[in-house]
């Protein structure tokens, strides 16, 4: 019901263009939504990281049909709950820009799964924040929610403990 806002492709384009481009969730609904947005402002390669498959395959077929500059796209099968592996894969492809949208978003899904909620969406994000800080990436964007602003279910308390975890870092 409001007008959109359009984004300001030049500030974007300041941590994307010419830069390999890590969306961490990016077969989720906003992931592949950056990921479209990514793919046209001109980056070295973009990682689509994602513990999905077929949302992967779903996700790098949708993009290789749009690819006409043949950016590379590496589709990445993988958990923001797995250090280890998050950090090899920044490191492998030398990631400069990171956007973190992987998430547990569905509320009435989480309230049924606490653990599960609270492992991916807060744990999830320490995992890939300090991956991010060990391999010198010089750019972190995590993806939140307005179910942060004083949360009354679990998904928006750990939206919220996310982003006091990145405010704590970035200190």
């Amino acid at each position: 019901g409001r007008p959109p806002v359009p984004a300001n492709t030049k500030l974007l384009s300041l941590n994307i263009s010419n830069k390999n481009v890590m969306v961490a969730g990016a077969g989720g609904s906003i992931g592949s939504e950056l990921c479209r947005q990514i793919l046209n402002l001109m980056p070295n390669s973009i990682i689509l990281y994602d513990i999905s498959e077929f949302s992967l395959y779903s996700l790098e077929k949708e993009l290789n049909e749009i690819n006409l500059d043949k950016i590379r796209i590496y589709p990445i099968l993988g958990s923001v709950v797995n250090k280890v592996k998050l950090k090899s894969v920044i490191n492998l492809f030398n990631v400069g820009t990171i956007y973190h949208s992987a998430a547990y978003k569905h509320v009435p899904i989480v309230e049924l799964n606490n653990a599960e909620g609270i492992r991916n969406n807060v744990l999830g994000t320490l995992n890939c924040a300090l991956a991010a800080i060990e391999n010198d990436v010089s750019t972190f964007v995590m993806i939140s929610t307005d179910k942060a602003v004083r949360p009354t279910n679990t998904m928006g308390a750990t939206k919220r403990l996310s982003e006091m975890i990145i405010q704590a870092l970035s200190n």
